[in-house]
Order: structure tokens, then C-alpha cells, then sequence
């Protein structure tokens, strides 16, 4: 027998349907090992050995009863094993692939292991709840605040701008919490990327990364161009003037009306400060986001100073000229203000403690930014009235209907140091969501490359920096920025979908144990007939994650009979359905649907119930508890309501937005079946070798079931002498 091997019998390790031995991996060692000296006792039964080898349910008998392949024992079995392991390519040759595309779809769905020993990185970890809370305001509040108030106002709420931003604020909470406790859990950067590949699959993990790439690229571009556009305002546009003189301007489909060389050199001077290290970068958003501050401060007490009552009265049209509908319209728009708290959680493996500064971090800068907004909206409808609002400069417009010009000139310098901070922030995620990436093997091994003294993803920074100069000094940005919306969108829900996936499932076995989550001791049993004692012994074992609760045993029994985990995961799929049927219904109307009155009626209860339901489902399953890293209080309520919003904002999406999104996943596929799933470095651990089966059971009755896989001796690297 090969040294380290299980012995291959029904009272040794028995392969499972999901730890089934694949014949040209685990028995190819064993076919090297030369021609056997016994031969397989009984062809016919190795035949049929096969054929329940390679059909569902193979380990079942008609009765039910466990089965396992029947071999010889002795000191000639191993040898007959090797004779039949090299038949095997010659009887399955006639055979379907399903094993093959079984094992396709496997690696398709294939999960980042979460590790316990989670705070070693190549990365510098130099930034406290301080630095992170800096990151996520100047992430937030940046144009949107001096650009997007007055435009809301004006245009769609009137007044009630302050309850779009309110209801806005509280939306982004719930995405806002599954981030702080990936971020907490998880400290390592990759933000949505990260969180989805450690729940839900490499697939899906490399599409949310794939198209964070092009948000962030997009976003970068257009802030640029944002930045350059009130700073030529502020020189009445001698930039733009004299750019179109001399370089003309460009009436080509898919590109600017001129060339924006100041956006360029933004970006350029930005990537050098986020190439110098995080320190560098922090320092310099520190410094901006303070004079923001200031400036907002500045606007809020004077505007207050400024404030008229009767700007809300019914002579100019009340509080909510638009209505409830303008309202919600509002907060739709409302809603993109406060996206920029990923880069706190993109940021979590720089932090110095992950599990207490994230989700801090997050709450702090999101209560900061929702404030900020709220109370600027409500100085700059008081001030003037809201009909006569200029959207491109609201702010420093109404300080100039009130006779305070020189306030203008406050406004833009801090509007300037409000965009650069959200620049910096951009081009400081971007480079880390790629070297996340890379480093798991899904994208190209050159963007894994640390500098060694700044400590910073330098390749990343290079390439796209230039990248994003590139898009923001030639396209024309206003067909892409919808990008944003749907990019941000998607990634929100699947981050709420992790969530709920990994509060269900069962928390893995650690190797080594950290002492700060100490394991129960346990005792390890090798062979299924342990396994047979163990079943009737009476200790009852402790309910786990993704199982029954069981004070609800007696009532639901039913959800107990199913396989573990497929009626929590059958749950997760209605809820996800049921709440884009919902959007569908919510959004479209029976007018788009072409439905009668009571057809509507009826199809808007029917998804509201398998909504519930579903919900009502899950939290009759067990979670799992983690006493020292934050979670989410009443899961899954928050996480489906982030998803049912998420998707609602999402259908409100234009169909061209949608059909370019279509081709940017398409071009993503083949970026990662020609690359990254074979480059993979979970596919990298799936290596030849031998699989035992072990059962270990823990002083609380729970019986754990592991593969572990033993290499063969002409598998093992040798290793080299010590030198004495």
C-alpha cells in the first residue's frame, strides 16, 4: 500500500457523491506504479463498479443503505486497484462527458477559502479609523454636493430635495452595513469583488470585478472632466476658448467636442500622489477634506445667516411642488450621492485594526456625508427661492442673488478640494480591486507587482492611471456615465447576497485555529466504521448554520427532510426572483405590462408573498454568530431590502445602458475563460492525488466530514539535505 494512503475498503474512507475520485487525478499516480502481479478478481464486477462509479447516486443501494465498491482486502489490493484504475480510460471512453462538464461548471462556482490568519499582506498597514473615515467623506461628498443639490432642487423636488437626501442617506445605509461587515470579516482589499468570491463563486466574483474596473475608470474620467469644468469657469472658460482655437473642435461619434488637456494633467498629477504610498495619499486627503469642511461650514452658518422662511410657502410654490412622484424621483437621483463608502472597505487590509476601524469608519462617514447634504439643501432653498436656482453652480449663485459675490469664490475653491478628494479616492481603489484580482490569479500576474518601499500596487496605478487619462482627455463621458449607476448598483447586490449566503453556511474547519476563535476540542475518527458508532451514540449534536432552528422542529419539520442547505439556498433563489418580479411590477405599471386592474393587483400580492416567504424561511434557519467582528442586525431583512432597492433603481436604467453593459460582460468572459480560470489559484490547488475521507467529532456533538488529499511518493517534491 502507498505510504499515507486510506485503506480503500467499506471499513476505510468511503468517497461521498460531492469528494468523488476523478480517474485521470487521483488514480493516475497509481497507475504508474507498474503492472500489478493480481489481477482484478472479477472484470464483470469492476464493470459494474464503474457504472455506479459514474452514475448519480452511486453510493445508494436500491435499499437506501450506503454502498461502496467492493475490493479485495490484503496485501495485493493496492496492486489491483492500479490494474483497474489503468482500465478505466478504456470503459469510460464510450461514456458521456457529464463528468467533464460537471467539473467545468465546479470550477465556475468555486470558492476563496476564508482564511483565519487574515491580517498578513504584502501591503502597508498604516491607516486608523481616522484616515478611513477621511477616505469614505471626500469619497462622498465631492461634486455632488456643490453640482447635484441645485440640479435635484430645480429640476425634479423642489424644497423637498432635504427628504430625497434623508430617504437617499437611509437606502445607502443598508448596502452601506453589508459592507462594513464583509470589511470587518474579510480585511483584505477587493471590496465587492472580494466579498462575492468567498460567497457566491469565482464567476460572479470576476464580473463584479470586472466591472468595478470600468466604474472606477469611468468615475475617475468624469470627475476629472468635472474638476477641469469649474476651474475654466472660474476664468470666465479662457481654457476651453483657447483649447478649441488651436486644436479645433472634433465632431466624431463617441469622442469629446475638444481635447480636455486640463482634466489630463489632474489625473496625471493625482496617480503620482497615490503612486508615492498610503501615507502620501492619506496625508494629502486629509489636508483636502479639510478645507472642504471648512467651506461646508462656512456655507451652512452663513446660509442659515441668509435663510427666508417664506421660500417654502405657498407663494412659491410650496414645500413638494412636484409631489410624492418628484419626491422619489429624487431620491433615485439622490441615492448616487452617497456612493463612495466601498473605498472604506477596499481599503480594509491597509487598516491597522479591520474589525473595529471599518465598520466605524463606514457609519461615521456616511452619518457625516448624509448630514452635509441635508443641511446644504435645506440653507440653499431657504436662501432663494428654489425656481431660480442655477443647476451648474447653485451654490454660488445664490450667494450671488443675495449680494455676497466673494462667497462664490469660497464656494469654488472648496467644490476644487472636494473633486480632488474624490479623484484621489478613485484612483486609490482602482489599482487595488486589480491587484486583488491578480493576485488570485484572475487577472494578468504583472498587476500582483508591490513596490517594495511604497508598499503600493505600482503596475496598477501605471496603467490605468493612464487608462483614465486617456478616457477623460478624448470620449465624450455623457453616454458612459450611466456606467456608474448600473456598475455601483450590481455590486451592491450581490454584496447583500453574500451576505446572506455566508450567514448560512457552515463556518469552515481551521487547520490552526487563531486563539482568538478557539475551536472546540475534538477527536478524529478515520474509518466509516467509527462513523457507524458515532451515529448511535446520544449526544445531541448543537444547531449549525444553514440548519433548522430547532425550537421550530415541531412546526417545520418538512424544511428538515430536504438535503443540508437546499432549502436555504432554494430560499436565497425565490428572494432574488421574487424581488425582480417585484421591480418589474414596482417599476413598469400595469401600463407597461399591459395587465388588467385586478391582473396587476393580483401579480403585485403574488411576489410580495414568495418575497416573505422566502424571507420568512430563512430566519427560521440557524446563522452564524461571531461574538468579536460586527454584523448586521436582522439579517435577512436589510439585505433583502438593499437587494429589492437596488434592483428597482436598477430597471430605471435606460435599455442602451443596459445593451453596453451587455457587451462590456461579454468582452469580461473572454478575458476570464481565456485567462483567469485557468490561471486561477484555486485552480491551481486542485492537484492530483488521493483522497481519505476523516470524521471528526467535538465536544458538542457536531460530526464533521473532510477530504484531505495525500500525494503520492512520485509526487512529493524532494526535499533538499539541511546543511550541518
Amino acid at each position: 500500500m502507498l505510504p499515507g494512503a486510506a485503506p480503500f475498503s467499506p471499513s476505510g474512507s468511503t468517497p461521498t457523491p460531492t469528494n468523488r475520485p476523478r480517474f485521470g487525478s487521483t488514480m493516475e499516480p497509481l497507475r504508474r506504479r507498474g503492472p500489478p502481479t493480481h489481477p482484478c478478481p472479477s472484470p464483470a464486477l469492476w464493470q459494474a463498479s464503474v457504472k455506479r462509479l459514474t452514475t448519480p447516486g452511486w453510493d445508494q443501494r436500491e435499499d437506501g443503505r450506503l454502498g461502496s465498491l467492493s475490493l479485495p482486502s490484503g496485501p495485493g489490493r493496492c496492486q489491483q486497484l492500479a490494474w483497474c484504475s489503468s482500465q478505466l480510460p478504456a470503459m469510460a471512453s464510450g461514456l458521456p462527458s457529464t463528468a467533464g462538464l460537471a467539473r467545468f461548471c465546479q470550477k465556475l462556482k468555486r470558492l476563496k477559502p476564508l482564511e483565519e490568519a487574515t491580517m498578513e499582506t504584502s501591503l502597508q498597514r498604516c491607516l486608523s479609523a481616522l484616515d478611513l473615515t477621511l477616505l469614505g467623506v471626500g469619497a462622498m461628498v465631492g461634486s455632488g454636493l456643490y453640482v447635484l443639490t441645485g440640479t435635484v432642487a430645480k429640476e425634479i423636488t423642489g424644497p423637498a430635495v432635504i427628504v430625497s437626501f434623508t430617504v437617499a442617506a437611509v437606502a445607502s445605509l443598508l448596502a452601506a452595513l453589508c459592507y462594513a461587515e464583509f470589511g470587518a470579516r474579510v480585511p483584505r482589499t477587493g471590496s465587492a469583488y472580494l466579498f462575492t468570491y468567498v460567497s457566491m463563486g469565482e464567476l460572479w466574483a470576476f464580473l463584479i470585478g470586472w466591472n468595478l474596473v470600468l466604474e472606477y475608470v469611468i468615475a475617475g474620467a468624469a470627475v476629472a472632466r468635472a474638476w477641469s469644468g469649474y476651474l475654466d469657469a472660474m476664468f470666465d472658460h479662457h481654457i476651453r476658448n483657447f483649447t478649441e482655437a488651436h486644436v479645433g473642435i472634433w465632431q466624431v461619434p463617441l469622442l469629446a467636442r475638444y481635447p480636455d488637456f486640463l482634466a489630463a494633467g489632474i489625473l496625471l498629477l493625482a496617480s503620482t500622489f497615490v503612486s508615492c504610498g498610503a501615507r502620501v495619499s492619506s496625508w494629502l486627503n486629509h489636508t483636502l477634506s479639510a478645507i472642504s469642511m471648512v467651506v461646508i461650514l462656512f456655507i451652512i452658518i452663513l446660509g442659515f445667516v441668509l435663510a427666508r422662511s417664506h421660500n417654502w410657502g405657498k407663494e412659491e410654490g410650496g414645500f413638494a411642488p412636484f409631489g410624492f412622484s418628484g419626491i422619489m424621483s429624487g431620491t433615485a437621483t439622490c441615492f448616487y450621492a452617497f456612493v463612495g463608502f466601498d473605498v472604506i472597505a477596499a481599503s480594509s487590509e491597509e487598516a491597522r485594526n479591520p474589525k473595529r476601524a471599518v465598520p466605524l469608519a463606514i457609519a461615521i462617514s456616511l452619518g457625516l456625508a448624509a448630514s452635509a447634504y441635508i443641511l446644504v439643501s435645506t440653507v440653499l432653498t431657504l436662501m432663494v427661492p428654489w425656481h431660480s436656482l442655477d443647476p451648474n453652480s447653485a451654490l454660488a449663485d445664490a450667494f450671488y442673488q443675495r449680494g455676497y459675490s466673494w462667497a462664490g469664490y469660497l464656494v469654488a475653491t472648496g467644490s476644487i478640494c472636494a473633486m480632488t478628494t474624490v479623484l484621489l479616492n478613485g484612483l486609490f481603489c482602482l489599482p487595488r480591486i486589480i491587484y486583488a484580482m491578480a493576485v488570485d490569479g484572475l487577472f494578468f500576474q504583472a498587476f500582483a507587482y508591490v513596490h517594495p518601499r511604497t508598499q503600493v500596487p505600482l503596475v496598477g496605478i501605471l496603467v490605468f492611471g493612464v487608462l483614465t487619462v486617456l478616457v477623460a482627455l478624448l470620449l465624450d463621458l455623457e453616454a458612459l456615465v450611466q456606467f456608474l449607476s448600473i456598475g455601483t448598483l450590481l455590486a451592491y447586490t450581490f454584496v447583500a447576497i453574500s451576505i446572506i449566503v455566508l450567514r448560512f453556511q457552515k463556518a469552515p474547519l481551521s487547520s490552526s485555529p487563531s486563539p482568538a476563535s478557539p475551536r472546540p476540542a475534538a477527536k478524529e475518527y478515520n474509518s466509516f466504521s467509527d462513523h457507524i458508532e458515532l451515529v448511535g451514540t446520544e449526544q445531541v449534536p448543537a444547531p449549525e448554520p444553514g440548519q433548522l432552528r430547532p425550537a421550530l422542529r415541531p412546526y417545520l419539520g418538512f424544511l428538515d427532510r430536504c438535503s443540508p442547505g437546499v432549502a436555504v439556498a432554494s430560499a436565497i433563489c425565490v428572494l432574488v426572483a421574487s424581488a425582480i418580479t417585484l421591480g418589474c411590477v414596482l417599476i413598469f405599471g400595469d401600463s407597461a405590462l399591459h395587465l388588467p386592474r385586478w391582473g396587476y393587483i393580483l401579480l403585485l400580492l403574488l411576489c410580495s408573498i414568495m418575497f416573505l416567504l422566502s424571507l420568512l424561511v430563512l430566519g427560521a434557519h440557524q446563522q452564524q454568530r461571531q461574538q468579536d467582528t460586527f454584523q448586521i442586525p436582522m439579517v435577512p431583512l436589510i439585505p433583502a431590502l438593499s437587494i429589492l432597492l437596488n434592483i428597482c433603481l436598477m430597471l430605471k436604467l435606460s435599455y442602451l445602458t443596459w445593451v453596453r453593459f451587455s457587451i462590456w460582460l461579454l468582452i469580461g468572459l473572454l478575458v476570464y475563460f481565456g485567462y483567469g480560470i485557468w490561471h486561477s489559484k484555486e485552480n491551481q490547488r486542485e492537484l492530483p492525488g488521493l483522497t481519505i475521507t476523516r470524521y471528526v467529532v467535538f465536544s458538542s456533538g457536531s460530526l464533521e466530514e473532510t477530504v484531505q488529499v495525500v500525494q503520492p511518493p512520485s509526487q512529493v517534491p524532494a526535499q533538499e539535505p539541511s546543511s550541518p
